[in-house]
């Protein structure tokens, strides 16, 4: 069962987070070109919405320098349903 979205998130964001996630496998570090060949989403987009997750802690940089992201804690948390979406509605 899918978490429910946070108001501020779209399902765009919730497929980066998905697509990082990796279900079933291992979890990946992609960049942003590299999740928008993986979803249904263009680059710049994926960009947009990386810049937002990144804000509210649900991503983080594998590599700044490379722009290569992978999930943060708190994204694991949010995915598992640890973290309801009202909670991601609080800026830390």
């Amino acid at each position: 069962m899918r978490v429910p979205l946070a108001d501020w998130m779209t399902p765009t964001d919730r497929a980066i987070l998905e697509r990082l996630r990796n279900e079933g496998n291992d979890e990946l570090v992609l960049t942003p070109a590299l999740i928008a060949e993986n979803t249904d989403y263009a680059r710049t987009t994926i960009r947009e919405h990386l810049a937002t997750l990144l804000e509210h802690e649900l991503v983080e940089y594998h590599d700044e320098e490379r722009a290569i992201y992978r999930l943060s804690e708190r994204g694991r948390g949010y995915l598992a349903g640890e973290i309801d979406g009202e909670e991601l509605e609080k800026s830390d």
